[in-house]
């Protein structure tokens, strides 16, 4: 065959040597199989992504970490591929068609740089030799061909770099975004170990047919030896060597102990999915750009169409960070080759005097995360400073923050939260420390305080709500509100919905089923469900869930009250129960909010109203107690002791349930504390 430059050995099974025929047969066999039992797809060295054949005579790379579609091979091919074969360093591909075409692609820029187009039969399966320029390959008639110096003196270097990755449209290892934590688990890390085995020296054993248990189709035939003593691969032990006297075990290798820090991310945005990815999502509407390799194409849609006009343009920055809200539109972009990392802000008010603009950082900085609010602009970098714009893009601040490396921000008027890195824990991860500040005023509310996470849990997204009170999602699904956050030394993480709050309040939900959090607004935690085990929102975009808070609380019919039945009055209890915990929660954020602000008067009027809301829960609650017997009467009391009325009319009409179920003694107790209250005497300034 005179197809390559270098030596070709070509072994027909007609040989008249038995020895050789019988090597070659098990060969032949290893080959097929392996083709077969590959149903055509063909595994990457680096074990994270493989390529299969289109209907389109191309090959496509799809990756395993997300199932997307990633490079493709094209227009090399006329008719049906029936063969491939990556080079151990993943840096070159071997193609072949059934029309006997064998073509050499370079995988980083998906090009042919070699065709043969006289080979002799169709290849059915091929194999690179683990060290050396060698391919071997079967064909139809039988037939086995070893070309030796096979890739073209000029390209000979591709085969002496080290393992390359994927041909990913984006590597999804390279990512930066916090909300898809990227670990290479046990069970894959020996998947991987595995099948990169195949591509080191060892991988002679899959060559010349060795099976696990050491038998192949070498044989001894000079009754030397050389199969006994084999381990798992088929290799000869060193059972038959001397012991060396005084040999010592190795000294094994420890590493220096590191914290594992979380890594930083930005809210509301997603990593890529093939060629496209979210850069914001939230209830003004959806950022998501689509990679073009040269550029990208970014997209904003709004909700309300009325409003604001979607819009769509060609970027040529290739920007992976946005923020979106009713006055523009926030972007940033990584720095590239002399470019620096950049922030661009697009108003969406185009008719007045405001127009866009970019601010370039220091050639040294990248940027970690941004916010925009209805006043500023922030910008987390990776010197851990922390930058704040105005929204014509006047800076204004600049400090570095306590905590790093920085992790995320959010803002919502005048206030900014910025979250980084804090002290390890005794589990090895840090502990994650935020701050609070109010950029008008230079006020800091809250100062490199705890984050209060679960056990084991990493943060997913902080958001301030429609009413301004910081959000923090979890990967444990638990949603916490910021309660007290405006007095120093007095905030508190309150949790106000579970993983299994949230599934009870959906019919259809499955064990498997995640949230990704959205926003906060009017009472209620808007979200996407993913379903069957996705981790982010795809592609075309899900419509959004509307739930209700849901304190983790026991659930009604659990425990011990489970035998009494639905309907009895321990699962109306916890559910009164939970209804109060919120209730109290949502009055004190308004009541926060009210004594620390010039408060409206319907601020005023709803917080009476959540006060009044609170109160009617626990009268409710007392029904219940009153129902239980007399013997339940000193918790009756002591719902009544934590309403917050004070004007009396609810303690009277807690007299008057009371008498309804006959518990008098109870009744001239909640008396008693209705006088007490009148004159003053009732909490904190009793004797």
């Amino acid at each position: 065959m005179s197809c390559c430059d270098g030596i070709v050995y070509m072994y027909s099974l007609s040989s008249e040597e038995p020895k050789l025929l019988k090597k070659l047969d098990g060969l032949i066999k290893s080959l097929e199989t392996e083709a077969e039992s590959s149903s055509k797809v063909f595994w990457h060295p680096d074990g994270r992504a493989f390529a299969v054949p289109t209907a389109t005579r191309d090959l496509q790379v799809v990756s395993r970490m997300d199932w997307e579609n990633q490079r493709i091979f094209k227009n090399g091919h006329s008719s049906d591929i029936s063969a491939v074969a990556w080079s151990p360093n993943g840096a070159i591909l071997v193609t072949t068609s059934i029309d006997r075409k064998l073509l050499l692609w370079d995988t980083k820029d998906q090009r042919v740089f070699k065709s043969y187009d006289d080979v002799r039969a169709t290849i059915l399966a091929m194999q690179w030799h683990p060290t050396e320029n060698i391919l071997s390959y079967t064909n139809n008639d039988g037939e086995l061909y070893i070309h030796t110096d096979f890739v073209p003196e000029d390209h000979d270097h591709l085969l002496q770099k080290a393992l390359q990755a994927a041909p990913f449209i984006h590597d999804p290892l390279d990512e930066t975004n916090g909300n898809d934590r990227r670990q290479i688990t046990t069970e894959l890390q020996n998947e991987r170990s595995h099948r990169g085995r195949g591509r080191t020296p060892d991988s002679l054993d899959e060559i010349f047919g060795y099976e696990e248990d050491g038998d192949g189709f070498i044989e001894d035939d000079d009754g030397a030896g050389y199969t006994e003593q084999v381990n798992g691969h088929g290799k000869r032990t060193n059972g038959h060597l001397d012991r060396i006297d005084g040999d010592r075990p190795a000294k094994r290798f420890v590493p220096s102990w590191q914290p594992e820090i979380h890594e930083p991310f930005q809210p509301g945005s997603t990593p890529w999915r093939g060629d496209r990815r979210y850069l914001c999502l939230n209830l003004t509407g959806v950022v998501w750009t689509v990679s073009q390799e040269t550029h990208h194409t970014v997209t904003v849609e709004f909700y309300d169409r009325e409003f604001q006009r979607d819009f769509h343009f060609t970027d040529p920055w290739m920007y992976d960070k946005g923020c979106l809200n009713e006055h523009g539109t926030l972007f940033a972009c990584k720095s590239r080759g002399k470019e620096p990392a950049m922030l661009y802000y697009r108003p969406h008010e185009t008719w007045t005097t405001r127009t866009d603009w970019r601010i370039p950082l220091p050639a040294d900085e990248e940027v970690t995360a941004i916010a925009l609010s209805e006043n500023y602009i922030v910008c987390l970098t990776s010197a851990n400073y922390v930058r704040i714009y105005t929204l014509f893009g006047v800076p204004i601040s600049i400090h570095r923050q306590k905590s790093s490396p920085a992790v995320t921000c959010a803002a919502w008027r005048d206030y900014v939260l910025t979250v980084g890195n804090g002290p390890a824990t005794a589990d090895g991860r840090t502990q994650l420390l935020y701050s609070i500040t109010n950029v008008r005023r230079s006020e800091t509310h809250q100062n490199e305080d705890i984050l209060a996470l679960a056990a084991g849990a990493r943060l997913t997204s902080v958001f301030f709500s429609d009413a301004g009170d910081p959000h923090a999602y979890d990967s444990a699904g638990t949603l916490l509100v910021c309660a007290g956050w405006r007095t120093p030394g007095q905030a508190r993480w309150v949790p106000v919905l579970s993983a299994a709050g949230a599934a009870a309040q959906r019919r259809a939900a499955r064990p498997d089923d995640a949230l990704w959090p959205v926003a906060v607004a009017a009472g209620h935690f808007h979200c996407i469900v993913l379903r069957a085990g996705e981790r982010h929102p795809p592609f075309p975009r899900p419509l959004l869930a509307e739930l209700e808070f849901a304190a983790p609380l026991p659930a009604a019919g659990a425990g011990a009250d489970a035998d009494a039945g639905a309907g009895a009055p321990a699962d109306d209890a916890r559910v009164l129960e939970a209804r109060f915990v919120l209730a109290s929660v949502a009055h004190a954020l308004l009541d926060d909010l009210v004594a620390h602000t010039r408060a409206s008067h319907a601020q005023k009027g709803e917080l009476r109203r959540l006060q009044v809301e609170a109160d009617k829960v626990l009268l409710q609650l007392l029904a219940v107690e009153c129902r239980e017997g007399e013997e339940r009467g000193m918790k009756g009391l002591e719902i009544v002791g934590l309403m917050a009325d004070r004007e009396g009319r609810m303690l009277e009409a807690a007299q008057k349930v009371a008498s309804r179920y006959g518990r008098e003694v109870l009744r001239s107790k909640i008396a008693e504390l209705a006088e007490r209250r009148l004159v003053g005497l009732d909490g904190d300034d009793e004797e």
